[in-house]
């Protein structure tokens, strides 16, 4: 009798690239089928789900108390059935945990805000808004979300750790909110008749909470799993990263790219990447265009906004899917279609687009400039990132759009 020996069951996640990614091949190869690993984000959860409890246990206790006192109590949003898509109406008692458009739907103005996307943030950014109540709110919740200290982050750097697209999205999502209260405390009927919103990449996010679509700790959640994603696909395979090209045409930058492909071969990557404004492209940088006006390195880590960013796609997913999205109060517009999107069921899907396709973002300029009539804008956030855009869309426009700073 032929004596065969057993193979070893291998364990589960022996195929999980975001395991593979923490832990290595050999590590994984390891542990035994039936080990469980007490993953930081599992322990995370556990301990969320024990405070969750624990505090709900808490709230129901003092509104029994109420209710046999004889005091009225008025029903929350957490006492309501919640479905996804739709957010019952806010109660009086609840404290915004984020900067919120106002409660009824936009009525059409010519105002809209803009929020700037990655490459905006520079060490100091938040100083000028840090003491407002309720970006004091916001930090304290991004503390508790994130687990490290933002502000101090924003203020003293290192650069070097702040340009990391880990921290640098969490960091321009918070300052974009930041941004909309401290122009509510300069211009608060700027931000009431703001009826429009759209946002350059990680700026989208920025739009739909403040749009009412998105809950503010809903919102940092999926942007802290976006930018880790983002960061762990930008180290895989060969080094990648963005070029900014400037002065040539569409077509052009197109054949450039074809030609890079067909050099490298089936791996090679080269495609536009953000449609930012007429002539300003941002090219997956596996090659420089020759004959550009201007052609930039950007300071990203990785080819975001291509198929080099599908293992992001797949966590940002997953964190999608685990959040509640309202029907929006104003246009929000897509960046993959440069249009506002329908309805809050279609945007999960969208956002996951978003990491794999091309930006639109000069389509949407043009579609909210001159489509919309929407000629008094802002940006909200640090730098003038969106503004340099504008001026070439629109010279009207652009002389009157505004920077709120942070």
């Amino acid at each position: 009798m032929v004596q065969v020996e057993k193979v070893r069951v291998p364990h589960p996640n022996i195929g999980c690239w975001w395991t593979l990614y923490d832990y290595g091949l050999e590590a994984v190869k390891k542990w035994p089928a039936d080990y469980e690993h007490p993953f930081p984000e599992v322990l995370k959860r556990d301990k969320d789900d024990v405070i969750r409890k624990k505090l709900r246990a808490e709230k129901k206790a003092r509104r029994a108390a109420l209710e046999a006192a004889g005091v009225p109590v008025e029903p929350t949003t957490s006492d309501m059935p919640t479905i996804r898509g739709h957010l019952p109406p806010p109660s009086k008692k609840a404290a915004p945990a984020a900067p919120a458009a106002p409660a009824a739907p936009a009525k059409a103005t010519p105002v809209a805000f803009l929020f700037p996307g990655q490459g905006s943030q520079a060490v100091g950014m938040l100083k000028s808004c840090k003491d407002i109540p309720a970006v004091k709110d916001m930090l304290a919740t991004a503390q508790t979300v994130l687990g490290y200290d933002l502000l101090k982050l924003c203020l003293e750097g290192p650069k070097e750790k702040l340009d990391d697209t880990a921290f640098s999205q969490p960091a321009l999502y918070v300052a974009g909110l930041a941004a909309v209260e401290k122009l509510r405390g300069e211009d608060a009927a700027a931000v009431e008749q703001c009826s429009a919103v759209a946002g350059l990449s990680l700026g989208e996010y920025c739009a739909l909470v403040f749009a009412g679509a998105l809950s503010f700790e809903d919102g940092l959640k999926v942007v802290q799993r976006r930018g880790e994603s983002m960061s762990a696909a930008a180290k895989l395979g060969k080094a990648h990263g963005m070029l900014s090209v400037i002065g040539l045409d569409d077509k052009t930058m197109e054949e450039v790219c074809s030609k890079v492909r067909a050099a490298g071969g089936v791996d090679v990557v080269c495609q536009i990447a953000n449609y930012l404004f007429p002539t300003g492209r941002v090219v997956a940088k596996l090659a420089t265009a020759a004959g550009a006006m201007k052609a930039v390195p950007l300071a990203v880590s990785g080819a975001f906004h291509t198929p080099l960013m599908q293992p992001a796609r797949e966590a940002l997913v997953e964190v999608l899917e685990s959040v509640t999205f309202w029907e929006p109060r104003m246009a929000v517009y897509s960046n993959v279609t440069g249009k506002p999107f329908g309805s809050a069921a279609e945007i999960p899907a969208m956002l996951a687009r978003q990491l794999v396709e091309p930006v639109r973002w000069e389509g949407t300029l043009a579609a909210l400039v001159h489509e919309a009539k929407k000629d008094r804008l802002y940006e909200l956030g640090p730098g003038v990132q969106i503004k340099a855009m504008v001026k070439r869309v629109d010279m009207g426009v652009w002389k009157a759009m505004k920077n709120i700073t942070v």
